[in-house]
């Protein structure tokens, strides 16, 4: 399977400073569709495509997608954003919580992305 070739750490830097800025407010353009986490986003392999092209297999974000949900229509809205288990799906009625969550996840992810190459450089 083809694999995503952009760098995970500025996927999720971006995804960040997307959020940060308002990124899953409604569009000026289609105000009356509401956005999908991760999907409407430059983050998603298949953003700004009609149909979905790609396979989310060769998505980053399906590393971070439990097994079970791999499968799922929009794998990424499982990935699990913290301690309590919550996702994408299960805070999509909450906006402010879900945004919230997301920061803290990429913040979290990006910390660890950045220590692990860190540490591999330090070798």
């Amino acid at each position: 399977m083809a694999k995503d070739e952009r760098d995970i750490l500025e996927l999720l830097k971006t995804e960040l400073d997307f959020i940060e800025r308002g990124g899953y407010g409604r569009s000026v353009r289609t105000p009356w569709k509401p956005t999908s986490t991760f999907r409407d986003s430059l983050t998603c392999v298949n953003y700004a495509l009609p149909e979905k092209t790609h396979p989310c297999t060769e998505c980053h974000l399906i590393d971070f997608v439990p097994r079970a949900k791999r499968n799922d229509e929009v794998p990424c809205h499982a990935i699990p954003l913290n301690a309590s288990g919550d996702t994408a799906e299960s805070l999509e009625a909450n906006q402010p919580k879900l945004e919230e969550a997301l920061k803290d996840w990429m913040r979290k992810k990006i910390a660890e992305i950045e220590a692990e190459r860190n540490l591999e450089r330090s070798v």
